[in-house]
């Protein structure tokens, strides 16, 4: 494939992606992927993968499920053993070819690198501060009595 420098291109159900349905709310929606096989700078095979995907994650601040878009972009230098990571091009990222590569899991390998480490919905701040009434940052910050507070009262006797 990469020597006749294949592209493919396609669109990929989330659901079949079992790895990428654990580590979302909903298994729905489809991925828009392209794969290009070619050589890199340096001459040495690589896989430019394009994925992206609308996912539903769950916020771990309101509890809410939301929806996101995951986009990974990256080029992927093809090695065949751990003694080629050297030589590969500074620009990619080494993928151990040891068998048939299964372009499923490069495409689910990339969208778990970019999903977020704790998913937050943008705005829950606005949301946790209407559910409980308060403001918790400027709260705290007025309820910690200052340490200070003791050296100014002797420092004015």
């Amino acid at each position: 494939m990469v020597a006749a420098r294949r592209s493919f291109s396609g669109t990929l159900p989330v659901a079949v992606l079992s790895r990428l349905v654990e580590s979302v709310a909903e298994p729905a929606g489809d991925i828009e992927y392209e794969l290009d096989f070619g050589c890199d700078e340096l001459g040495h095979p690589s896989l430019d993968v394009q994925a992206c995907a609308q996912v539903t994650l769950l916020c771990q601040r309101s509890l809410e499920p939301f929806r996101t878009e995951l986009r990974a972009k990256t080029r992927l230098s093809l090695i065949k053993d751990e003694h080629d990571v050297a030589a590969r091009s500074a620009t990619s990222e080494p993928l151990l070819v040891s068998g048939p590569l299964r372009l499923e899991d490069v495409i689910e390998d990339e969208l778990l690198l970019v999903l977020p480490l704790i998913p937050v919905a943008p705005g829950s701040e606005q949301k946790i501060a209407a559910w409980t009434g308060t403001n918790r940052i400027e709260d705290a910050a007025d309820a910690e009595p200052n340490p200070f507070a003791a050296l100014s009262r002797l420092k004015s006797s």
